[in-house]
């Protein structure tokens, strides 16, 4: 038997292999290990030094101040509860939910029992800590008591939040929240769209971001998402948009860094804080809370989920999801939102079918309705002209204004409705012809015994022209004619007689016949026309003014004396106005913000109050700053005052102002139109005036007429203003002392009685009414041939033809039916009709 016998030290090639001792095998290898440990060393050494470099950058984002700018936010006026108001206690509930009340215990709270409701404001109110129970059995106010037991007339409620001012050149706007503000909903849409793994992940879904690298460079497109919420926000915060790998490093070391230095609630507050949710007009809308209101006119806590869905598929691509232009594509992602959250065990399938089912109810799109932003731009420009362009102007201050969001949003839907009637009578002018110059409006509503701001339209589209019409000078037209009425009752209250040596009256007899007037001593002549040279002979004041007649006017104007007209225009805000015949017919330029100022003077009882927009300015933990105090002074006696009123109320009676009431328009009020290259209207209830002004900006004649242009915009925005229960008590004017109002015969302009039933309403200083009725005429002087040829007549006589016209169908006075001519009138000619004027261009 053979024994095979091995040396010590001898190689065996078998036994080698079987030891796992191939030397090329160990040398790949150690150098494989090698270059591993190399490899390792090298990018942890880069990724150390890119970490800490990043980190640099992170600490001077962070370090430089909030993450976000502190913008001042705007305040509207506190609502005013008066006791007979239409009012519910829950109502009032809601307003002092969506103002702060009750989520916030340092802004103040109230309590609900029934029909009555009990507020307690806190120690950050706009108003002081002063609280009432507010009493509204069968939705009416009915008592409202202090703490202290007292009753009130009227108590005001916290002023809601309108918008922030924009952070930047690019108009950003957002309303910053915290995690605790987010609902739940919205966290579990977000993420279920966005980034399901959010809360468990270190910052970089690594499988998600290896897949979307290879299917970028397979496909030689950048496309693929792949993103976290965590880069999403470093993104958003540290880099650009564009899409390149090593900014896609970049953006996964800064993810490190926010993950080490946040908890996941903060990185996902500062998401809902920072994320882009598109376009609203010429504001880029950031943030989940501005989204909110922007998108549904809600406080973010107030969405549903069907609504929190929207937000979240809106993330992806603003734009393109943009629900007022695709409504389609909104709902289809929305869906898809909700069919993820039921992956995400977020919803039951019947709770997203539900959801599924529900509409979008989007806000209007309009953002002046909401927003107000010609009136946030004027806040703005006086908070810098009154406080500095400073950084204390600039802080996150609580700027508290005089804006009513209810009837802001009456004003823009008021406006919009208007000019498609306005651009609807432009086409029919042009015939058809493409290059069409469609004209800028204006809209201003003031409180007319405080001067208060209550709405403010500049422009018909914000986010197409910026320019603030409001503001804008220009010629104000037949709406300025009033102040020539207004100083010829200045004097009448103050005993001067006109230069015929009459008191004036409403039933006043003015010359409406072609005149050459002189003035500046002789040295120049004015040759003013009435509308198709159409003129009416002796016509009573109150008829001149209703119809707008030029050279009666002026005629008046000259009795008057142009400069006292001019003075008092300039007392009342009119500063341009000077002592010319032209300023009888409104040829000096003002802004319609102007104009909405001086009128207060007819509705204040004389007194003028600058429109102001401005009350109060606080710092972030109710402190004041500056308050401001309204400018006030009289510039006419009441009497006067509402005399002028008077007159004007003919205008909506019986004169071109008749157009609001063939609207709908019937509470008391008081007005005037203008047509010139512009058009305006002008009038005023007991508790509100508003001006519409309607024009071309290049200054060409836009060739409508106040009444068929700007006075059915008017009446669009009173008919919602007195559907508001702060504006439904509009009453009739009450007469000062002194004054007396009488109904007045139109054929004869005497008193009226029961043999003529066709009368009007005027009002005279007592002692200056007609002394005779229209059944005694014969007890007038110059007897029968007075009566004929209208010799001898009275400061109060009037015309044998009817003075007050019966209306067309467009809101103009129809022409006067010719009448059986008596003997003497057909012997002499006497008693012959004149045509009506119609809207009347002005110089």
């Amino acid at each position: 038997m053979a024994v095979k016998v091995k040396y010590k030290g001898q190689y065996d090639s078998n036994s080698a292999v079987r030891g796992g001792r191939d030397p090329f095998l160990h040398r790949a290898l150690r150098f494989f290990l090698v270059v591993g440990l190399a490899c390792l060393v090298v990018g942890a050494a880069v990724f150390g030094f890119y970490y800490y470099k990043y980190q640099h950058v992170v600490d001077d984002r962070l370090n430089n101040g909030p993450l976000f700018a502190s913008t001042s936010q705007i305040y509207a006026g506190p609502r005013e509860v008066r006791v007979g108001q239409k009012m519910t206690a829950e109502l009032i509930g809601s307003e002092l939910r969506r103002a702060g009340y009750n989520s916030n215990d340092q802004l103040g709270s109230f309590q609900l029992n029934g029909d009555s409701i009990m507020i307690k404001p806190g120690p950050q109110s706009f108003h002081s800590t002063d609280g009432a129970t507010i009493t509204t059995p069968d939705g009416q106010v009915t008592a409202i008591t202090a703490e202290n037991g007292v009753a009130l007339s009227a108590y005001e409620l916290e002023p809601q939040l309108i918008t922030g001012l924009s952070e930047d050149k690019n108009r950003t706007k957002r309303r910053l929240v915290t995690y605790k503000d987010i609902p739940p909903r919205m966290v579990q849409a977000v993420t279920a769209i966005e980034d399901r793994r959010f809360f468990d992940h270190s910052g970089i879904n690594v499988g998600r971001t290896i897949r979307c690298a290879v299917g970028d460079l397979l496909s030689g497109k950048k496309n693929c998402g792949g993103s976290t919420i965590t880069q999403q926000l470093a993104r958003g915060f540290f880099l650009s948009p564009e899409k390149k790998f090593k900014r896609k490093l970049i953006e996964i070391m800064i993810s490190f860094q926010l993950e080490a230095r946040f908890t996941k609630q903060q990185i996902f507050e500062m998401y809902a804080n920072q994320i882009p949710m598109g376009q609203r007009g010429s504001f880029a809308v950031a943030g989940f809370s501005e989204a909110a209101q922007a998108y549904f006119g809600k406080d973010l806590k107030q969405l549903d989920t069907s609504e929190c869905a929207m937000l979240a598929g809106i993330i992806q691509r603003p734009s393109y999801f943009n629900p007022y232009k695709h409504m389609d594509r909104v709902l289809e992602r929305r869906n898809l939102v909700l069919s993820s959250m039921v992956e995400t065990e977020a919803l039951t399938p019947a709770q997203a079918e539900r959801a599924k089912a529900e509409p979008i109810h989007l806000a209007s799109p309009n953002v002046d309705a909401s927003e107000a932003p010609y009136f946030v731009d004027l806040v703005h420009d006086q908070l810098v002209q009154r406080l500095g362009d400073s950084d204390n102007a600039r802080g996150a201050l609580r700027i508290y204004t005089s804006l009513d969001p209810d009837l802001q949003k009456a004003a823009s839907a008021a406006v919009a409705i208007g000019m498609q009637n306005v651009d609807e009578q432009v086409r029919k002018l042009h015939h058809g012809d493409s290059a069409i110059t469609y004209p800028q409006v204006s809209l201003i509503a003031l409180n007319p015994h405080t001067g208060q701001v209550l709405a403010l339209v500049g422009g018909r589209n914000y986010g197409t022209s910026q320019l603030n019409h409001a503001v804008a000078k220009r010629p104000t037209g037949s709406i300025f004619k009033p102040f020539v009425y207004a100083a010829a009752n200045v004097q009448a209250v103050n005993g001067t007689p006109l230069s015929d040596g009459n008191v004036f009256t409403a039933t006043t007899i003015l010359n409406d016949e072609p005149t050459t007037f002189t003035f500046d001593n002789g040295r120049q002549t004015y040759n003013p026309r009435n509308y198709k040279d159409h003129f009416h002979g002796s016509v009573p004041a109150i008829v001149a003014l209703a119809q707008s007649l030029n050279n009666a006017t002026i005629s008046l104007g000259q009795q008057v004396g142009f400069e006292n007209v001019a003075a008092l225009a300039r007392a009342s805000g009119i500063t341009a106005a000077r002592g010319t015949p032209a300023v009888s017919l409104g040829a000096y330029d003002a802004t319609p913000l102007d104009m909405a100022g001086a009128y207060t003077v007819f509705a204040n009882n004389g007194v003028h109050l600058n429109p102001w927009m401005l009350s109060s300015v606080r710092n972030d933990r109710g402190e004041v700053v500056a308050d401001f105090t309204p400018e006030a002074r009289q510039v006419m006696d009441p009497r006067a005052a509402y005399l002028t009123s008077s007159l004007m109320e003919g205008v909506m009676n019986f004169g071109y102002g008749y157009e609001v009431r063939k609207r709908g328009f019937t509470a008391p009020a008081a007005g005037k139109t203008g047509t010139s290259h512009d058009v305006w209207f002008a009038a005023y209830t007991s508790n509100l005036i508003c001006i519409v002004w309607v024009g071309n900006d290049d200054y060409t004649d836009i060739k409508l007429s106040g009444a068929l242009a700007a006075a059915p915009i008017w009446a669009e925005f009173m008919n919602r203003a007195i559907k508001l229960p702060q504006y439904s008590d509009m009453k009739p004017f009450t007469p000062p002392n002194g004054v007396s109002v009488y109904r007045i015969d139109k054929g004869t302009n005497q008193l009226a009685d029961e043999t003529c039933p066709n009368d009007y309403s005027a009002a005279f200083l007592n002692g200056t009414q007609p002394q005779n009725t229209c059944s005694r005429m014969g007890d007038n002087e110059g007897g029968i041939l007075s009566k004929i040829f209208g010799a001898g007549s009275s400061n109060n006589e009037a015309p044998k033809e009817p003075a007050i016209p019966t209306m067309n169908p467009d809101g103009t006075p129809a022409e006067p039916q010719p009448k059986k001519r008596n003997f003497f009138q057909k012997l002499f000619g006497a008693g012959k009709d004149k045509p009506e004027a119609q809207p009347n261009p002005q110089p």
